[in-house]
């Protein structure tokens, strides 16, 4: 297994270098929105703790992402007014991981939307922030 890299990008949005549209943050966990969106409302999800992936996380940190990912997910569904949620998760890259942090996806769904393909655009930072407010809101509810 390859050594956690403190150079990915969400190390830096941890360490505050890169700023990130928070929907949510606690002791262990920190949620926001994704700048290159599958969708409206995709949020992404990681332990605070250094985790290349779910190979080598551990069971606490573990334990405080998959429920900061519940919680979400069940707001983002609510801001949305969505039909579902995608949730993923992707391990090293043969499994599809690009950010070499462990994180989670969450993708408010509408039953007939299509998400957006790979590489996608970057998006608007006010609809990004907007997109986050509603999330927080729904959170707080």
């Amino acid at each position: 297994m390859t050594a956690y890299d403190d150079s990915n990008v969400f190390a830096k949005i941890l360490r505050g270098e890169i700023p990130a549209h928070v929907v949510h943050e606690d002791a262990a966990t920190l949620a926001f929105m994704d700048v290159m969106p599958a969708v409206d409302g995709h949020v992404l999800i990681i332990p605070k703790a250094k985790a290349r992936n779910i190979l080598d996380v551990a069971p606490a940190d573990l334990a405080a992402v998959i429920e900061t990912t519940r919680r979400v997910a069940v707001a983002a569904q609510k801001a949305f007014l969505a039909d579902g949620v995608t949730i993923q998760q992707f391990s090293e890259k043969a499994g599809g991981q690009e950010v070499f942090h462990l994180h989670f996806h969450v993708m408010p769904r509408q039953a007939a939307d299509t998400p957006r393909k790979l590489p996608r655009p970057f998006a608007d930072p006010q609809i990004l922030a907007a997109h986050a407010e509603k999330i927080r809101a729904a959170l707080a509810e």
